[in-house]
């Protein structure tokens, strides 16, 4: 149970009491009373004014008048024992009252004065304690937000992260340091005082960092950029301030500021150039970083994937001196990862990691952790005890193209056209030396537009691609379109994603990559950053009308000529189109291998036929 607050709930209280007596005050303060002499008094007696009268025992007399309603009073003690005025006064119509006056008038009045003013007082006098009170709530939110995991709170160690083995390697001598820094402060070696985490997002920087602590057994001090930030002026400064000063009394410690792009980005950069809440809480965290030495056992760790946008000073040598750059897993890497995250799950044993690892290129550490969560959720769905391989299969399309949508109803010509969409892709894509195989084909809506969808997976990892792998990826993109036009003779909405994908890779190869024979190998269109918008990416153009015109003309012919290529292979292929689609229909999902399958015996007999034809026209 809670132990009560006393000081707390007398400070309510007395709050609660000065307001009552303030609201008493208010409420019981007399009307504002005119005071006449008697003469006037009898004046309105004979006039027939009065409208009613009140006698008191200590010989004030107060009357209103016929239309007014103010309040008016005289002294006439008297009064009270002359029966004949008031006996004319009420037949006049004059009503008469007596009323009695409290004794001690005066004490009550006094206290009812003193009461709310000793107690207002007193709420004053507490209210000023609890500020300047360090410990209380009332400046709280000049108190650094970070969280502060202690060595045996939720240890993570090197053995929870992999996919980022060079990063650990890095790494590693931080935690030697922390452990042993007399090894490095005997020969004169600094350690960095910082160390910036970089790499696009999932990638695991921030569980680097707890790692980091973890092994080095040492308090960490988890806080992101964003909470330094409030909207009083001097608050972030006070923050940063408040940070380092606890880091200092838990030193040896780690300090991670988790997406410092939000405190530390480009000073000036704001709209106007001001100096605004953020550039000064920025210039506290230099000052602090400048401040402390780095033989007092403290590491500053900071995460960003925007590190284009932060500020000079913030990454020169003696404040964040050493970048670790976390890449997304390879191959190996995504394997590491899965089997981290099935740890003391029920993993059927038809489960292949390779097979996941390599299903799943382009996916981060975040990607396969929710992709092994997706799986449970689908495997306790269904009611097993255990993970099947098909519960991967079916995670891993639902976080490429999303859900099935199965309720959607489409009619047959439609799913006709989508079947023969699909299966253009797939045949173009499998038939191309440089495409990436087909893994599988589904006419089964996904996601928000998805009607249909044909997944492409690479057998390895690619940090290069070659122009003619550009043109068969473009080629295949297109093989989608084609087969609508040569099966029905007609072109739908559903190739719209495709050409933007095509068109877009076709102008990246002239503009960028130099890769067309016309214009060269030159690059067109300069790349920026606008500091006043951020430091966006923009795109300026530095060339004339002419090269523009010839920039079209280039990207024209390139589409044109993989749309073509694509007609012709599925012209070339028309009766293994027709065949794939109509299984596809049946099945509504076809796998890469079925596929392959499929064309192999369809090219297999068109060769034989050949050579049948050939025989005959050779005997003849």
């Amino acid at each position: 149970m809670n132990r009560v607050n006393i000081p707390s709930l007398i400070f309510m209280v007395l709050i609660i009491l000065s307001l009552f007596w303030l609201g008493r005050l208010m409420y019981n303060e007399a009307p504002a009373v005119a005071r006449v002499d008697y003469t006037k008094f009898l004046n309105y007696i004979e006039s027939d004014k009065l409208s009613s009268i009140t006698i008191k025992d200590d010989g004030t007399v107060r009357f209103t008048l016929k239309g007014d309603n103010r309040v008016y009073e005289t002294y006439a003690p008297w009064l009270e024992k002359d029966n004949e005025l008031i006996s004319k006064l009420a037949q006049k119509g004059v009503r008469v009252e007596g009323e009695k006056s409290v004794g001690g008038s005066f004490w009550v009045n006094l206290l009812g004065t003193l009461i709310p003013t000793f107690l207002i007082i007193i709420v004053w006098i507490f209210l000023m304690r609890a500020i300047a009170g360090r410990g209380n709530n009332a400046m709280m939110f000049t108190r650094s937000r970070a969280r502060m995991f202690k060595p045996g709170d939720k240890k993570v160690t090197f053995r929870d992260v992999a996919g980022v083995d060079e990063a650990v390697e890095e790494l590693k001598e931080v935690v030697d340091f922390l452990k042993d820094p007399s090894k490095y402060n005997r020969i004169g070696a600094r350690m960095p005082k910082g160390i910036l985490l970089v790499g696009p997002p999932g990638t695991g920087k921030t569980l680097l960092a707890r790692a980091v602590a973890g092994e080095a057994n040492v308090p960490f001090f988890h806080i992101s950029g964003s909470d330094f930030v409030e909207l009083f002026v001097g608050v972030g400064a006070a923050r940063v301030r408040d940070l380092f000063n606890q880091a200092k009394a838990n030193a040896p410690c780690i300090v991670f500021i988790d997406e410092i792009d939000a405190v530390g980005r480009h000073r000036g950069a704001g709209l106007g150039g001001g100096h605004d809440e953020r550039e000064q809480t920025l210039n506290q965290l230099l000052v602090e970083m400048d401040g402390f030495d780095s033989k007092e056992g403290i590491i500053v760790m900071a995460a960003t994937n925007r590190p284009d946008i932060l500020d000079p000073a913030l990454l020169r040598p003696g404040r964040f001196d050493k970048k670790v750059v976390v890449d997304p897993p390879d191959i190996k890497g995504r394997e590491e990862i899965l089997k981290i995250h099935m740890r003391g799950k029920p993993i059927d044993k038809d489960v292949d990691v390779k097979i996941l690892a390599k299903r799943t290129t382009g996916f981060v550490g975040a990607d396969l952790e929710n992709l092994v969560n997706e799986a449970a959720l689908l495997a306790a769905r269904a009611g097993r005890v255990v993970i099947k391989m098909e519960d991967f299969e079916e995670a891993i399309d639902r976080v490429i193209a999303g859900p099935a949508r199965k309720s959607r109803i489409i009619s047959a010509r439609e799913k006709r056209i989508i079947a023969y969409h699909e299966v253009g892709h797939a045949i173009v894509s499998t038939l191309l030396p440089n495409a990436d195989p087909v893994h599988r084909i589904s006419i089964i809506p996904r996601g928000y537009k998805a009607l249909g969808y044909t997944l492409q997976l690479p057998h390895e990892d690619k940090y290069l691609i070659s122009k003619q792998e550009m043109l068969d990826k473009i080629t295949a993109l297109l093989g989608g379109r084609a087969a609508e036009e040569i099966v029905f003779g007609d072109i739908t909405s559903g190739a719209a994603n495709d050409i933007e994908r095509a068109t877009e890779m076709a102008r990246t190869m002239v503009c960028e990559l130099g890769m067309s024979d016309r214009l060269g190998p030159l690059s067109w269109g300069k790349t920026e950053r606008e500091v006043f918008l951020g430091k966006d990416l923009t795109r300026l153009r530095n060339f004339s009308e002419e090269v523009a015109s010839e920039i079209d003309e280039e990207v024209r012919k390139i589409v044109t000529e993989c749309y073509e290529r694509a007609k012709e292979i599925l012209k070339t292929h028309r009766s293994q189109l027709d065949i794939i689609a109509e299984k596809l229909l049946e099945k509504e999902t076809i796998e890469g291998d079925e596929l392959r399958a499929l064309l192999e015996e369809e090219l297999g007999e068109v060769e034989e036929n050949e050579r049948a034809g050939a025989d005959i026209r050779s005997d003849s």
